[in-house]
């Protein structure tokens, strides 16, 4: 069967990945773009151009199986902009979709669900908690959806994404090349990861339950509306994550430990420089409440048990093949 899949945020790190694997596969895709951008979508992709208004973007929509919606905005310096790209444009998408009849697929994420350690991880049952703008809006989009009537939708909620093309972790990559990992918060802190590959099957089984079985899981269960939690189920702590880079880069990497006073001192710093000179800077004062937590863990049981599918790739060979791109590519 051949599916016909729009996928919004076609041109970014996961987006491209997505794409190019349903393209191999021989689904039909169109790409839906913001008309601003100015990156090219994959070769075999149908560029449609838009604005994310109702109108427009029922018409990118009409005659597709299944929505993607992987556009949203992971880092801002106003909440205004959070909102309007994670919780207003995705009202707009899942209205869209209801409308065509199609199927929505959200790509969320573990911050809407807040932080939890490693000896209590998160379920998608919980509370939800977030404690950060990102984490409040991507909620606040899932809430959109919630209430919107007729529409079909399933939300992945991801954890940490890295693998090859992806420039938020090359970051890590760069400094251990040096030896060092900088390490602010508890010592004892933990992290879901998850490979791109990975995250790129759990999304295409979500597209085959959704076309395949309307709205059953692997099992028959109902996954519309349904939350899941994606990510590799081993916690990946500071230590762990210094000796996937040891071995990625085949070189010691020693684990520095900030003080919290300092880092905290440091955080309030680049607010004022933030203020002063209108740049966002990598490490604010949001982003030390973030690390100041005892992390952010889930539970995965949901997603082998009702979409039948599990992650493969563990942090040492993740880290092995995004090493090795990277070097290929001269990103290091």
């Amino acid at each position: 069967m051949i599916r016909r899949i729009a996928v919004t945020g076609a041109t970014g790190f996961i987006g491209r990945h997505v794409v190019g694997h349903l393209l191999s596969r021989g689904d039909e895709v169109r790409a839906i773009v913001r008309p601003e951008s100015r990156r090219a979508v994959a070769a075999g992709a149908v560029d449609v151009r838009t604005p994310f208004q109702l109108d427009e973007l029922t018409k990118a929509f009409a005659g597709t199986d299944v929505v993607v919606h992987l556009a949203g905005v992971v880092s801002a310096r106003d909440f205004q902009t959070y909102h309007s790209a994670n919780v207003a444009a995705t009202a707009a998408v899942g209205q869209a979709v209801a409308g065509v009849g199609a199927r929505l697929v959200h790509i969320s994420s573990l911050a809407a669900a807040g932080p939890a350690s490693a000896s209590a991880p998160r379920t998608e049952d919980d509370e939800c908690r977030p404690i950060n703008w990102y984490g409040e809006t991507k909620l606040g989009g899932e809430r959109a959806l919630a209430g919107i009537e007729r529409l079909k939708w399933t939300a992945l909620r991801p954890g940490v994404v890295y693998g090859p093309g992806d420039r938020a972790v090359l970051a890590l990559f760069r400094l251990a090349r040096h030896g060092w990992l900088p390490h602010v918060g508890p010592r004892d802190a933990a992290y879901s990861f998850v490979f791109i590959d990975d995250l790129v099957a759990i999304v295409a089984a979500a597209i085959d339950r959704f076309v395949d079985r309307g709205d059953r899981g692997e099992h028959g269960e109902d996954i519309d509306h349904g939350v899941f939690f994606v990510a590799h189920p081993v916690p990946v702590t500071t230590d762990r994550l210094a000796h996937a880079l040891q071995s990625a880069l085949s070189r010691d990497v020693r684990v520095l430990h900030i003080p919290q006073a300092a880092a905290r001192a440091a955080a309030s710093a680049a607010d004022v420089i933030q203020r002063l000179t209108g740049r966002a800077l990598p490490f604010n004062r949001r982003r030390f409440d973030e690390m100041s937590v005892e992390g952010f863990v889930c539970r995965v049981d949901r997603l082998r048990d009702r979409l039948g599918i599990e992650t493969r790739v563990d942090l040492p060979e993740g880290f092995a093949r995004t090493a090795a791109w990277y070097r290929e590519h001269g990103w290091i």
